[in-house]
């Protein structure tokens, strides 16, 4: 982010995306589409973003080309070695993954352990059968030097449903899943509202205490969702960690709406834009200037 800005560009093969790029909507077209942006964006932009869910629709073939690009970010730019043993663009598989037990485990090791094919440098989990069932993916994330993006607050129109939530049950849930030496975050979670969101954003907080410049354990939180912050009592700052925000650029957060949304926790923020930018493709030039002017947007709202 210091080096390149505090942009992620998603790679999210839509098959209108293809059709625009004249590219046909199938694994050769989903292939050659996703390593053109790696060729053209690797070691200028601070990180990368492939949505698992556009290569997992073309079956087994698609997932093969998720590990390509993959690879081909880890291996792509100047970028400096990291704690994950990788060099290149870092990556962020956007995978949404969260269970219980021994398959949250299974999933952990997929995206998260040394080896995998599908590991990049970090994971976006859902933390919505409650936050302790990801402890096999915190765990595994520290032992590797990978990094988390819990969701905490979403752009949907449905994700106050839940994140917005503010009931006695998230928080005696809580308690019931930690031990003694955590029954603060639940406090914590009730002091500032007792919303869901903040409950997750207050465990993200504890596993990133003390940690400079900024913990390992993010929270996705969207560009779109105006006053949601202040309305769930979410502490960023309190957070301490990186803050994955989707939605600026062609979803419509610029300037104005990132800064009113993240406030003092902006320079925390990694802005997330995807067909902004690939909407300039396939001339890989024009990838380059569309990911620079998102990169400039992004680092005068964030950085002041």
């Amino acid at each position: 982010m210091d080096a390149h800005g505090p942009l992620c560009v998603g790679i999210d093969p839509h098959a209108s995306l293809l059709q625009a790029w004249g590219l046909r909507d199938d694994v050769d077209g989903l292939r050659e589409f996703s390593l053109r942006v790696v060729d053209a964006l690797g070691g200028k932009v601070a990180a990368f973003k492939p949505q698992a869910a556009f290569f997992e629709r073309h079956g087994s073939r698609g997932v093969a080309v998720l590990e390509e690009v993959i690879a081909a970010a880890r291996a792509a730019g100047p970028g400096s070695s990291n704690g994950s043993g990788s060099s290149g663009t870092l990556t962020i598989v956007d995978a949404k993954r969260g269970d219980i037990g021994s398959t949250m485990g299974a999933y952990a090791e997929a995206f998260l352990a040394d080896g995998s094919p599908l590991a990049g440098d970090a994971l976006t989990v859902s933390p919505y059968l409650g936050f302790g069932s990801l402890q096999p993916a915190v765990d595994l994330a520290s032992a590797t030097g990978r990094g988390l993006f819990v969701l905490c607050l979403t752009s949907n129109k449905e994700g106050f449903e839940v994140q917005h939530a503010r009931t006695e049950a998230s928080a005696e849930l809580g308690t019931a899943e930690m031990g003694p030496a955590e029954t603060g975050v639940t406090e914590l979670g009730r002091a500032v509202g007792g919303t869901v969101a903040a409950l997750m954003a207050a465990r993200a907080a504890v596993l990133n205490a003390g940690a400079e410049p900024m913990g390992s354990v993010g929270l996705v939180v969207g560009a779109t969702i105006g006053d949601a912050v202040g309305a769930t009592g979410t502490d960023l700052v309190a957070v301490n960690g990186p803050l994955l925000a989707p939605g600026v650029g062609a979803q419509g957060a610029g300037e104005r709406e990132l800064a009113t949304t993240f406030g003092d926790a902006r320079r925390n923020v990694l802005a997330s834009s995807s067909r902004a930018v690939l909407a300039a493709g396939p001339d890989p030039d024009a990838l380059v200037r569309a990911a620079r002017a998102a990169a400039h947007e992004a680092t005068t709202a964030l950085r002041g």
